[in-house]
């Protein structure tokens, strides 16, 4: 048997004082991460006085193209966007069974199918909340919760430990190359000043390529990185990649100077600097964090840039080789670890994904699983 989702839950209404939410503690569409992976911290608060506010463990998805397909179970109350939509579990109803449900792509399906508006559709909230969902008791409700939420625990761990092993990785950086703690606290005399154009190739990255796809295939391999926040910055995956070296990029637009390590094959477009060390002087694991402490700024009035030729004028100090190697081969296993737990949560997410509307169907009788 079925109920309609508005049996299940309703939508939050209540309101809140811009002044008492930070960027921390305000939810838009941009900062809701696609494929379940939550949010970041937004770049700025709204300008009017009172926006939407949300609960601790309300379900918060995003409503506008091109937004659709990002949603968040909140872990904090606070305030989002009138294009965020936030349900409130009912009574009866476990609250993660309610995020599970609304995280199915059947649902982003209908959700978008029953959207209204040409240019930039949202959901329609009535046909929303009709949606038909599967009637099962609290325990069953729990139970399917529970499976999927060892899997998202597993992901969430993942992350926890990369961020950790980041961090590790920029405090010997900063011990080596800010405080110089190896080498007296100061700066050996054999050491230069070069400029990024001069222990790199710098290019831009152009159009798309002809051939993209939005997921991974075995047609198309190797993704496609543009200058966003989100997953990295990752558009898509295509068949032949342009820059096959470990390198860094950096965002030439929006959000100026957000760095990233890139050690497989890769197509970089529009708005994405890219930078392949030359492995004779320095490695991408030192220009990427050299570039990580930096305050990189772009030029321009209305709207901000960061040029190929200005930013190849940017200084860096370059160590003798020895040292970079040194200090290459230490950081070389954090990386490692950090891009083995990536596949990982890659595996998960799709597992996760698999086994969802199949519990949440019951094609699939959770009662068989064993956790």
């Amino acid at each position: 048997m079925k109920c309609k989702l508005s049996d299940i839950c309703s939508f939050h209404k209540e309101k809140i004082d811009v002044a008492k939410l930070t960027v921390n503690s305000y939810v838009s569409t941009e900062n809701m991460l696609p494929n379940k992976e939550g949010i970041t911290k937004a770049s700025s608060l709204p300008s009017v006085s009172l926006t939407q506010s949300f609960e601790k463990d309300n379900v918060l998805l995003s409503n506008i193209r091109p937004y659709f397909k990002k949603i968040w179970k909140a872990k904090f109350s606070g305030g989002c966007s009138n294009d965020v939509l936030v349900f409130k579990a009912k009574e009866d109803i476990d609250k993660d069974f309610l995020y599970y449900v609304l995280s199915d792509d059947n649902f982003f399906a209908y959700a978008m199918a029953t959207s209204k508006g040409t240019k930039m559709p949202r959901g329609d909230k009535a046909s929303i909340m009709q949606y038909d969902v599967p009637i099962y008791d609290i325990d069953k409700q729990k139970k399917i919760s529970s499976v999927l939420s060892v899997i998202d625990d597993m992901i969430e761990l993942n992350k926890q430990i990369n961020n950790n092993l980041e961090q590790q990785a920029q405090a010997i950086f900063k011990a080596w190359f800010i405080d110089f703690e190896p080498f007296g606290c100061s700066i050996p005399s054999d050491w230069t000043v070069l400029t990024l154009g001069d222990v790199s190739q710098m290019g831009a990255g152009g159009d798309k390529p002809k051939n993209v796809s939005s997921i991974q295939t075995e047609n198309h391999p190797y993704p496609i990185y543009s200058n966003g926040l989100s997953d990295e910055g990752l558009y898509g995956y295509t068949d032949i990649p342009k820059i096959y070296e470990e390198s860094v990029t950096v965002s030439a637009r929006g959000t100026i100077g957000f760095v990233c390590l890139r050690h497989i094959p890769y197509f970089p477009i529009v708005r994405l600097v890219t930078l392949i060390p030359n492995t004779n002087i320095l490695s991408a694991k030192y220009l990427y964090l050299y570039l990580n402490q930096q305050h990189i700024i772009g030029t321009g009035t209305t709207q901000q840039q960061l040029t190929v030729p200005d930013f190849r004028k940017t200084e860096i100090l370059v160590p003798i080789k020895d040292v970079v190697d040194a200090f290459t081969n230490i950081v070389n296993p954090l990386f490692d670890k950090i891009w083995a737990n990536q596949e990982e949560n890659k595996y998960l997410s799709t597992l996760r994904d698999t086994l969802l509307p199949k519990l949440i169907s019951g094609k699939l009788d959770v009662y068989h699983i064993d956790l």
